[in-house]
């Protein structure tokens, strides 16, 4: 998508710039309050997190054609239903529990749900890690609305549980997680940093004072004048959600790439990206509070700190390959091509969802397991472990 210059986008009413100007102020007390500078990944956090301001935990739509992008659960219902497809053989081999990570409007577990009430393989629960009280709401709405004879299955959650079997799944949750941005230059390594300045937030760069990202960093073998991100925080994630899987699998879906595609030499200003109203550009100080912020996942980082965590790697393709793995097309199938009314928009959104011109190929699925003993279904075709 390109990336349209400041000034063409879309200009907020009154209440959305008001609420951006208390972010602006809230996150300009927290650098004075630092000394002057913060990490970006510090700011990245109170710009999509902070309390009641942050654009996660505020109360604008962010979902949809009404706001600044739209996820495969929010295209296609036939999403869900494939998912539920995978969740089923994996919870067949634990346990019958299902947790999601940012469930976003809640239609993914709706309609993973529903298709997993017609395949007779209902969870026991369906447990929610949702850090936006406004997001919970809006969740729980949807699915007192469509499965209310469901919803005492349902719980929310507001840390990961401390022991866990069944299937977890994410997605588009890596991809919304604060990074550290780093610059390779002159032999040395520093973090770009954001500080006050008199008309808005300026970058500033200083010496990486995180020992762990420090390490992290002198790892990355990249040209000089160089500039990326490294996400501590999906490092921790899936850590913390390896030590606790007792059996089964951690399915994480988002756009990304192995670490060779991540750092190649002309990927050298990195990927971090903004989305306001639809619109893609890259200036993350741009309306704090009203735009997402996101960076593509390094799949290689998840799979190695899965493994290390003591999981085992249980597969790494592409969306496209994974929901046909599924049985994508089939579910198409359940729909009269004469049913005109029907079918074609149907068929359209499976074109989205799979066609490498559009979310098929940049969306990639890794699965890490614990005691699964058969293969997972999603991963019997198109393996793309070798670009890890």
């Amino acid at each position: 998508m390109p990336k349209p210059p400041i000034a063409t986008l879309p200009v907020p009413g009154p209440e959305a710039a008001q609420h951006s100007a208390r972010l602006t102020e809230f996150i300009r007390r927290d650098i004075a309050a630092q000394g002057g500078w913060i990490p970006f990944a510090r700011f990245m956090e109170l710009a999509l997190y902070a309390p009641g301001l942050g654009y996660y935990s505020a109360g604008a739509h962010k979902l949809g054609a009404a706001g600044d992008f739209i996820t495969a659960p929010e295209l296609s219902p036939l999403f869900g239903r494939t998912l539920a497809r995978q969740a089923a053989q994996v919870m067949a081999q634990s346990a019958a529990h299902i947790l999601e990570l940012g469930a976003g409007s809640g239609k993914l577990a709706a309609d993973m749900l529903a298709e997993l009430e017609q395949l007779g393989s209902l969870p026991d629960s369906y447990a929610i890690l949702e850090v936006s009280p406004d997001l919970r709401a809006r969740q729980h709405a949807l699915l007192r609305e469509r499965l209310p004879h469901l919803l005492d299955r349902v719980r929310w959650l507001d840390t990961l549980p401390e022991r866990f079997s069944g299937i977890a799944v994410a997605n588009e949750v890596l991809d919304a997680l604060p990074v550290h941005l780093l610059h390779w230059h002159d032999s040395a390594i520093t973090e770009r940093g954001v500080a006050a300045g008199e008309h808005g937030f300026i970058w500033q760069e200083r010496a990486v004072s995180n020992a762990g990202l420090l390490h992290a960093a002198q790892q990355v073998k990249v040209p000089d004048d160089y500039a990326s991100e490294i996400c501590l925080a999906a490092r921790g994630l899936v850590t913390s959600l390896g030590q606790r899987l007792e059996k089964g699998a951690l399915l994480f879906i988002d756009y990304g790439f192995g670490a060779r595609e991540f750092y190649h030499p002309q990927r050298n200003r990195g990927t971090l990206m903004c989305h306001y109203r639809h619109h893609a550009h890259d200036d993350p100080f741009f309306l704090p509070g009203l735009q997402d912020i996101t960076a593509h996942v390094n799949f290689t980082d998840i799979a190695e700190c899965g493994i290390d965590a003591g999981l085992e790697f249980a597969g790494y393709t592409s969306q496209a390959f994974f929901l046909v793995n599924c049985g994508i097309t089939g579910l198409l199938q359940d729909t009269s091509p004469d049913n005109l009314r029907d079918y074609l928009p149907l068929s359209a959104q499976l074109q989205k969802l799979t066609s490498p011109a559009e979310m098929g190929e940049l969306f990639k699925v890794i699965a890490l397991g614990k005691g699964m003993v058969n293969p997972l279904c999603g991963f019997v075709n198109g393996d793309l472990t070798r670009s890890l």
